[in-house]
């Protein structure tokens, strides 16, 4: 995803189910100014977002970490779990203790969850294991690995198959050792633009919120959606968005400042990280 080349506004759709709810109802068609929609895997979001090429987006916490200091954090809104969250999944032979020292393949489509395991295998477990980056595709991963991490509907899927592989999710596991959830995106907007584009980003804000209520009332059309395009049972479908929160209080700031904290004491992160949530509020003291 290049930089700007038009002054279009640009939203950013991560291509992955687990954000359905918050975009299902959003659209870009009572927005003013026509934006386009961005649909894509979450790296792809997190460089256009870090090049400036995105001016609104969910993003990798991960990558909101690295960008912080460009970004406000959009009220309210997250991909988040309070322990499982079924999409974020290890798939191994051994156990993960027991492979802490092993070879494990990395999927290419996200910067929270890659990081978020070598917290896990360094920082719970004391290991130090070799990391390579791969398309996701499982059994190409598993072929020359101790095990491999797969995310959002490519984790789903696999979890699906009939295969003697451990399955370990990752969101338990930070649960368990932590204590906390975890916070694996969250949506955010460019400083430069919100600061020239207040009126959008509440309306945007609010469409947001609106898809999200109107979803979280009414499970349906997402699970119908989801049977039809991915498969799986109407009950797996109904489980798995019941089980994410999209909200972003204080609970799910604090288990991501402890992820960040942790990324910054393994050298993933070179600074502190600070959770600047917008407001129109915060718009007036920026223009003061």
């Amino acid at each position: 995803m290049s930089s700007r080349d038009n002054e279009v506004v640009q939203i950013g759709r991560i291509k992955y189910s687990n954000v359905w709810p918050v975009f299902h109802y959003f659209s870009t068609d009572l927005l003013p100014g026509s934006p386009r929609m961005v649909t894509e895997v979450p790296s792809l979001l997190n460089r256009g977002m870090l090049n400036g090429a995105l001016d609104i987006a969910p993003v990798s916490s991960f990558a909101f970490g690295l960008g912080w200091n460009k970004f406000w954090l959009l009220p309210n809104l997250s991909v988040s779990s309070d322990g499982p969250v079924n999409s974020i999944l290890l798939f191994s032979r051994k156990r993960p203790e027991e492979i802490r020292n092993g070879t494990i393949a990395l999927t290419n489509t996200s910067a929270t969850s890659v990081n978020l395991l070598k917290i896990i295998m360094e920082k719970a477990y004391g290991g130090q294991p070799v990391y390579w980056e791969s398309e996701p595709n499982l059994e190409a991963m598993m072929a020359s690995s101790d095990a491999a991490l797969l995310i959002g509907d490519h984790a789903i899927q696999a979890s699906w198959q009939e295969h003697n592989y451990i399955v370990t999710d990752l969101g338990e596991v930070w649960k368990r050792w932590t204590g906390f959830g975890m916070t694996f995106a969250v949506w955010a907007v460019q400083k430069s633009f919100a600061k020239q584009n207040a009126e959008l980003i509440s309306r945007v804000c609010s469409a947001f919120e609106e898809s999200k209520r109107r979803s979280q009332s009414d499970l349906r059309p997402l699970v119908e959606q989801a049977c039809r395009q991915i498969g799986g049972t109407p009950q797996y479908w109904q489980h798995y968005f019941n089980n994410l929160c999209y909200d972003f209080g204080e609970k799910q700031q604090k288990g991501l400042a402890l992820y960040f904290s942790y990324a910054q004491q393994l050298g993933l992160l070179q600074n502190k990280v600070e959770m600047n949530i917008w407001s129109d509020n915060t718009l007036i003291r920026v223009k003061e």
